[in-house]
């Protein structure tokens, strides 16, 4: 009888760290590719911008060397696996929110973790340091080539 109990406990306590750590995983970066499932006409738009393309831009400028210090802007979560500057990089680890019923509510989106990009979003990299060009979003909301086409702007 008390070999029994003792396995159930141990099995009671692996589900709970299982639980525990599947829980843990969800609340971090997921990549472009999870967002393109629901976010078709927005992932198509940003796959053709600068930001899209920034981390293989930066390996092939001949201004300067790429170093790992690069990442920090040139890619998501100073990830090389995550190249480019992805959706997340702008509107926060996509992990917590990425559920179409928290997506569905901006409110319940946003306490989870959605980012609606602010000017401080792009000051984040654009501070006019170095070769990080100052850049207003205000101005750069129809900027295709830059951003991407959006389904709610942000300010609406």
């Amino acid at each position: 009888m008390r070999k029994s109990s003792l396995w159930i406990v141990l099995g009671l306590a692996a589900v709970v760290l299982v639980a525990f750590n599947v829980q843990a995983g969800d609340h971090a970066f997921v990549g472009a590719a999870k967002c393109k499932m629901c976010h078709k006409v927005q992932y198509a738009s940003w796959e053709t911008t600068s930001h899209a393309k920034a981390t293989d831009e930066a390996k092939a400028s001949t201004d300067r060397e790429y170093s790992a210090d690069c990442a920090k802007c040139h890619a998501t979560n100073a990830d090389e696996a995550m190249a480019g500057v992805q959706c997340e990089a702008c509107h926060g680890a996509g992990g917590d929110f990425k559920k179409m019923s928290i997506m569905k509510d901006r409110d319940a989106a946003i306490a989870n973790g959605l980012i609606i990009p602010t000017q401080a979003t792009c000051d984040g990299c654009h501070n006019g340091e170095d070769h990080a060009k100052k850049v207003a979003l205000a101005d750069n909301l129809n900027n295709k080539e830059a951003i991407h086409d959006f389904k709610n702007p942000p300010g609406e």
